[in-house]
């Protein structure tokens, strides 16, 4: 398919990333396959988790085309983009013809990539993850790449508004080997462990801040707070 939008929107965050001198850490990028399908399976911590789960398919020369709730599309400025961009949108309504969509994607070559838990994670741990990402790899016969990401929510988080003037913000991405797609608990484990590894790497400790976690000293919510949280919303 023709990608005339996806291009100059990679050029304009990549001019976000320098104006901003975010200090970006990529690691396993090697194991993003250069030709063929691919599910992309991110943690999810911040609105722009898109834009940087992509970034780690760059160096593979690979475009991801990532599956985002339908409403997106719907928006006069996003809307455009993110079709142009060739992404999946998800109606949670008609869930069966975005599965096939994405499914048709992959088989067609393409890198889908999917935020399992559906939502935000407020306490910025691996929520429950549903079962779309697995089903697709597997039906598919396609790579399951689990990936994290860290620092994205200090910008733009659920509950906080977005600062996009921070400069020298630190985040890590980081994608780990693929795994057989066998169950949704494995992918999740998967996933924490590299979110683990990116937490233990980072650079800032994060100690007594609102973008650390609480089980590593910091004050977001813990994930059974972030639970009711989101059940009140």
């Amino acid at each position: 398919m023709p990608d005339r939008v996806y291009p100059p929107v990679i050029a304009a965050c990549k001019l976000m990333f320098r104006v901003l001198d975010l200090r970006i850490t990529r690691d396993g990028t090697d194991h993003v396959p250069t030709t063929g399908g691919a599910v992309m399976a991110s943690n999810h911590v911040s609105y722009l988790d898109f834009i940087f789960a992509g970034f780690g398919a760059l160096p593979a020369k690979r475009l991801v085309r990532f599956m985002a709730k339908h409403e997106v599309f719907e928006n006069r400025i996003s809307g455009p983009l993110m079709r142009g961009m060739h992404h999946i949108p998800v109606d949670r309504s008609a869930g069966q013809a975005s599965y096939q969509q994405a499914l048709a994607a992959l088989r067609a070559g393409e890198i889908v990539g999917i935020f399992p838990e559906a939502t935000i994670s407020r306490s910025f741990t691996v929520k429950d993850v549903k079962s779309g990402a697995v089903r697709l790899a597997a039906e598919a016969g396609v790579p399951l790449l689990p990936t994290a990401l860290w620092g994205t929510q200090r910008l733009w988080t659920k509950g906080k508004p977005k600062n996009l003037t921070q400069r020298h913000v630190p985040v890590t991405i980081v994608v780990g080997a693929p795994i057989e797609p066998t169950t949704d608990e494995a992918l999740r484990t998967r996933v924490r462990e590299l979110l683990d590894e990116a937490q233990r790497r980072y650079p800032e400790s994060g100690e007594g801040q609102w973008w650390q976690p609480a089980h590593l000293g910091g004050t977001a919510p813990t994930p059974e707070e972030a639970a009711r949280l989101d059940a009140r919303r």
